[in-house]
């Protein structure tokens, strides 16, 4: 039971390779069959489960609740999309997300829900780093505009450079994982070498203190609810 629990929830996240949008497409008779044919095997195992266990437990089971509301709902937008469908209106089959529930929620996975409670208790705790570290992306990118917005420079593409605020943001984060270095800086550093400073100083502050700061306390913080979870032993 517990192999071919994993073989229909592994068949019915794999569907998202072959439905529309797809990397392979296949024909969405075909995608449809597939996926009813993983609900009626996740329900049929769900009452299985309520067969051998007692009543108020079963209900009481929130990952049951959660199963069965998955359940409903994926059929429900199967239906919609394929009504749609029939009548040549473009829709987004928007049940895909609940997907991942069926992985988490059966009993044969409790290990699985072990890790995402951990992760879930970590979120709070890492919040704090991830608000300081947003502060001085926001912070650096105000210096940015300001150093930058007024000299009229160009990127390579002729487009302006450090004009607006936003796309900034979003180039000093991409920046964060080194991704587009060094052309962010280049045209910076064409008009004057000493600008090279700004975005060295930004890569220290946010790549190299800032992320390993994030890494260290999102593993802390994890490590220590897996022993809490596991041992009942407090890292504190």
């Amino acid at each position: 039971m517990r192999t071919a629990t994993y073989f229909f929830i592994f068949l019915n996240l794999s569907l998202a390779v072959f439905e529309e949008p797809a990397v392979y497409p296949l024909p969405f008779l075909v995608t449809s069959l597939v996926e009813v044919l993983c609900l009626l095997v996740f329900f049929g195992r769900l009452t299985h489960f309520a067969k051998v266990t007692l009543r108020n437990v079963f209900w009481k089971d929130t990952k049951n609740i959660c199963i069965m509301v998955a359940i409903l709902l994926s059929l429900t937008d199967l239906a919609i999309y394929g009504v749609l469908r029939i009548y040549n209106v473009r829709s987004i089959r928007w049940s895909r997300i609940v997907r991942p529930i069926f992985l988490i929620n059966f009993a044969e996975s409790r290990q699985i829900r072990r890790a995402f409670r951990s992760i879930r208790n970590t979120l709070p705790e890492i919040t704090y780093v991830f608000l300081l570290f947003m502060f001085s992306l926001l912070m650096f990118s105000l210096m940015a505009l300001k150093l930058f917005g007024e000299r009229n420079l160009q990127t390579a593409e002729g487009l302006p450079y450090f004009k607006n605020y936003l796309e900034i943001v979003f180039d000093l984060y991409v920046l964060v994982t080194t991704a587009n270095s060094p052309d962010v800086m280049m045209p910076a550093f064409d008009f004057s070498s000493w600008y090279a400073l700004f975005f060295i100083a930004f890569v220290i502050v946010n790549t190299y203190i800032f992320m390993s700061l994030f890494l260290a306390v999102v593993y802390n913080n994890y490590k220590k609810h897996l022993k809490v979870m596991f041992g009942g032993v407090n890292c504190d």
